[in-house]
């Protein structure tokens, strides 16, 4: 990020001058996401046009043409490199889900070895894609995590600016980086990603079909309990008397995924995914100072469900609002403790970085428009982190809360990040 690019955020985020994300375009007849294919496409560009304005595209599968696992887990006719998966990663443990059986809005998981799965996998194929087990699909396998040596993929660098795989890496137990596989006709049901983060999606080999619905989209995709719909194409939501608000809801955008593109999913946007082909994907959840408010906010509406729908003993319960955080954790994956340290772990490494800035050269007088994390993007982030931890200590559910073993204290890592930004202008 290079200082006139640091400008350009900063005013984007300013609360007195942002406009309102606009997606008007995108819900027109026959709307269409850009498709990127020219080699000189910046990470600023990305940046700009995509990242702030919260839109989503298609880049061409020149950008993933050295990926490992295009060469060696695909066949020369472009299908599964099963012995090649088998060799490497057969006695590996997966997640496998069941595309025919609905539980709540997602399907059921079980876990079962790989050398399993692609045994049900050829059976499935050979059968005419049909089984009595169901169509089966491999989903949200941590594969970098159990096989870091693996050369798979190298992380685009339009997605580098990552906060949730650092916080996690950070922390040693977890990522959002994840292998999926499946059959002709597998799918995921209609959902928006975990906290609001974006995601990036890349096929390496095989053919997806997306359906994107601009966020709002979804308020008219409720039923009259207030619920989200499993399957957008079924014809259950043209009963109005059970789908209200359906008639306003503008058609999804359709995008056709061919092996080797690469999709960015906004944050906020909700979808519907099928494999037209056997296909195998890498995908990322992620985040970072563009949306980081926007899961702020997805946090606050989570823990508003929670005290609703246990608001009956609020008077009568002891530590009541700790209750909701537990709860909360359970269904969402983070509770405002936890993202309190999410937030102070990104500033501390940002801080770092602004340290090692000689005093006398302000971030104007600095060249650089490295993609990576120089200088002017770890201010934009600590000025971004500032703005929501600031709302996370005047929070009246957050002010209740225990805090005192939190280090250093949310004000003191407020005032030092402010510090740290201002020195550095």
């Amino acid at each position: 990020m290079d200082w006139e690019t640091y400008v350009y955020a900063s005013k984007f985020f300013d609360r007195h001058q942002r406009p309102p994300l606009a997606y008007e375009r995108f819900c027109q007849p026959h709307a269409s996401v850009d498709y990127i294919k020219a080699e000189s496409f910046t990470y600023l560009d990305f940046f700009k046009g995509y990242l702030l304005p919260n839109v989503p595209c298609v880049f061409s599968s020149a950008f993933t043409k050295g990926w490992g696992s295009r060469k060696y887990w695909v066949t020369q006719d472009g299908k599964p490199n099963f012995d090649h998966l088998l060799w490497n990663f057969g006695d590996a443990v997966v997640p496998v889900a069941n595309c025919n059986v609905q539980e709540y809005n997602s399907n059921p998981k079980e876990q079962i070895p790989l050398r399993d799965y692609i045994s049900y996998w050829k059976d499935y194929i050979q059968g005419n894609y049909s089984s009595p087990k169901g169509c089966l699909y491999l989903k949200d396998w941590h594969l970098c995590r159990s096989f870091p040596d693996q050369h798979v993929y190298t992380t685009p660098v339009y997605f580098s600016s990552d906060w949730l795989n650092e916080y996690w890496d950070e922390l040693a137990v977890d990522d959002y980086r994840f292998v999926y596989m499946g059959p002709k006709g597998s799918w995921t049901p209609f959902h928006a990603d975990v906290f609001r983060s974006y995601s990036w999606s890349v096929n390496v080999c095989g053919r997806k079909r997306w359906l994107l619905y601009p966020p709002g989209q979804e308020e008219s995709l409720r039923d009259h309990h207030g619920n989200l719909p499993y399957d957008v194409t079924s014809s259950a939501l043209l009963d109005i008397k059970v789908y209200p608000e359906y008639p306003k809801c503008c058609p999804p955008i359709e995008v056709i995924q061919e092996a080797g593109e690469m999709i960015f999913v906004p944050s906020g946007w909700h979808h519907q995914v099928y494999n037209l082909d056997d296909t195998i994907s890498i995908n990322h959840n992620w985040m970072n100072g563009c949306n980081v408010a926007t899961m702020w906010h997805f946090l606050q509406a989570e823990l508003d469900a929670v005290q609703q729908e246990i608001s009956e003993w609020r008077d009568t319960m002891e530590d009541w609002h700790q209750h909701c955080q537990v709860i909360m954790k359970s269904c969402t994956g983070i509770d405002y403790k936890e993202f309190y340290n999410f937030l102070k772990v990104i500033a501390e490494k940002r801080i770092s970085i602004l340290e090692k800035v000689p005093e006398t050269k302000p971030l104007g007088d600095l060249c650089s428009d490295s993609p990576g994390l120089g200088p002017h993007h770890a201010a934009f982030d600590l000025s971004r982190i500032a703005d929501v931890l600031a709302s996370l200590i005047t929070n009246p559910d957050f002010q209740k809360l225990e805090t005192d073993e939190l280090s250093p204290p949310p004000e003191d890592l407020f005032n030092n990040l402010k510090e740290k930004v201002n020195a550095s202008l």
